[in-house]
């Protein structure tokens, strides 16, 4: 069988936790970002539970659950966009982990990480800056947007390597597969 019951039923649960964090970003107004994080910060830990495969039917799975069951679409968009986020940046870990070359790993782990970054957040700040920014976009504005935007990846990509490394790696030893 492809999975077995007790990953399904996990994969089931942190798909309920990950809409209720969504559902829950609409409601708490102030938490909107830290609770769209937090419901990415899902997909990876599916990912790094059952593989990379499964992980990317999870992401599917819970952008469909969200799409439907959310009542704010806006922050669907984000939510899937900071999923494709991890779940491309867990790709390309494991593709880089099995390459055997003299090239600095991490320096490439961060070009392509950059680079996913604003091939999601430049289109986003270009063709709809009212998703960013409500006022009127002055060159100024944008210059500082785009600054801003390389900044919260940096932040982004901190929470969610300590979130794995320690969160995860405390509640991990309650679940055995």
């Amino acid at each position: 069988m492809f999975l077995n019951a007790k990953r399904m039923a996990f994969l089931g649960l942190l798909l309920a936790c990950a809409v209720l964090m969504v559902i829950l970003s609409g409601i708490l107004e102030f938490n909107t970002l830290f609770l769209l994080a937090a419901a990415a910060f899902t997909v990876g830990i599916a990912i790094r539970e059952c593989g990379i495969r499964i992980g990317f039917g999870y992401y599917i799975a819970s952008i469909l659950l969200n799409l439907i069951l959310a009542p704010n679409k806006i922050y669907c968009i984000t939510y899937a966009a900071l999923s494709f986020y991890i779940l491309v940046i867990e790709f390309a870990w494991e593709r880089i982990g099995r390459v055997n070359t003299k090239v600095n790993r991490n320096i490439l782990f961060w070009v392509i990480k950059f680079l996913v970054f604003n091939l999601i957040y430049l289109p986003l700040l270009i063709f709809m800056p009212k998703l960013i920014y409500q006022g009127d976009i002055h060159t100024t504005i944008l210059i500082i947007l785009l600054i801003g935007g390389q900044a919260a990846l940096i932040i982004y990509d901190f929470a969610y390597n300590y979130f794995q490394r320690v969160i995860w790696g405390k509640l991990r030893r309650f679940f055995r597969f």
